[in-house]
């Protein structure tokens, strides 16, 4: 079965188990000793072999798992429900443990991968254009949605909100989701730019939510103004939360981008890689993993070429350069 990596709790318990038993060794000792009891000497101690269960023999042989992130789209909690299917569809056609690891931001699990610490991610587009050029992060494949490996930056308000557009929220409060979102933070940072502003010049204040989801639920609740959500999660949750989404109101759709893709590390096996991106670009086929592509509002995966993302480093050029001008 597939885990969550929660850091050393693992290690922690047994530190305790121990101190424990060593405590209820002693207590023993005590108490069935009297005045000519055996006298136990802790600084005299001797090591004991290990003793080694099938369990603990059957995990030395096996596999180590596959490390797998999805990346700020959802809270933790809300990834790990919306998404157990599909870890658990890769976990049994792959033969061997996955391990979710799940950090805050896109930058920390970018820097996981760069160290060698998670070998595959479903990431936003920006993060992997930022995680090519720092490592040579690759692409696996690519989210399929209405039948185009494509998504969408939906700019959001709140339902009873009279504004129609994104000049209607100069001076206003705007919810971004991640400074390394695509959707969430270069899409609508890139149109800011084409008018000449940037956020700092353009908005009265702005927050980072760090998930799609929390963007749009401070939105719902008039915490912000506007905010800047991913297509794929603001049709995710109109089928699963229609009462949230039927609190905010859509009022510009930008795109389409290039889609959000699996990537992995550039040291991974060759043959897992491979493997992995066989399972994605094939789920469609298997009913399986049609079950599981329809829960998420999924068609597919599709195998996509870092071309395809050309059009997020313009974007980046752009934003970059208004952020330059904006500082002379």
């Amino acid at each position: 079965m597939w885990r969550v990596s929660w850091g050393r709790a693992g290690a922690l318990t047994r530190s305790v188990a121990a101190l424990s038993l060593a405590a209820g060794l002693l207590v023993a000792a005590i108490a069935c000793g009297g005045s000519d009891a055996t006298k136990v000497d802790l600084d005299k101690r001797t090591d004991l072999p290990a003793v080694r269960g099938a369990d603990d023999v059957e995990r030395a042989s096996a596999p180590p798992p596959v490390r797998i992130a999805i990346t700020g789209l959802l809270t933790p909690t809300e990834t790990l429900t919306g998404y157990a299917g599909l870890l658990a569809y890769l976990e049994q056609e792959l033969g061997r443990p996955l391990e979710l690891v799940q950090r805050g931001t896109y930058a920390e699990l970018n820097a996981l991968m760069q160290a060698g610490e998670l070998d595959v991610a479903l990431v936003c587009p920006f993060p992997y254009v930022q995680g090519h050029r720092a490592f040579g992060m690759e692409l696996l494949a690519a989210a399929v949605h209405r039948d185009q490996a494509a998504h969408y930056s939906y700019l959001v308000v709140p339902a009873d909100s009279d504004v129609a557009s994104l000049e209607d929220l100069r001076g206003k409060t705007f919810a971004f989701s991640d400074p390394n979102s695509h959707s969430g933070w270069l899409a609508p940072a890139y149109e800011l730019a084409l008018m000449g502003e940037t956020q700092d010049s353009f908005f009265g204040r702005y927050v980072f939510t760090y998930h799609h989801s929390e963007s749009v639920r401070a939105v719902a609740d008039h915490l912000v103004d506007g905010a800047a959500v991913d297509s794929l999660i603001y049709d995710y949750l109109a089928s699963t939360d229609p009462e949230l989404i039927a609190r905010t109101r859509m009022i510009a759709e930008w795109g389409p981008y290039p889609s959000p893709p699996f990537v992995v590390r550039p040291d991974l096996d060759l043959a897992l890689k491979e493997r992995l991106r066989q399972l994605l670009v094939s789920m469609s086929d298997d009913p399986r993993g049609r079950e599981v592509l329809n829960k998420l509002q999924l068609d597919g995966f599709a195998a996509i070429q870092d071309e395809a993302y050309d059009q997020v480093r313009e974007m980046e050029a752009r934003v970059s350069a208004a952020a330059a001008t904006a500082r002379r």
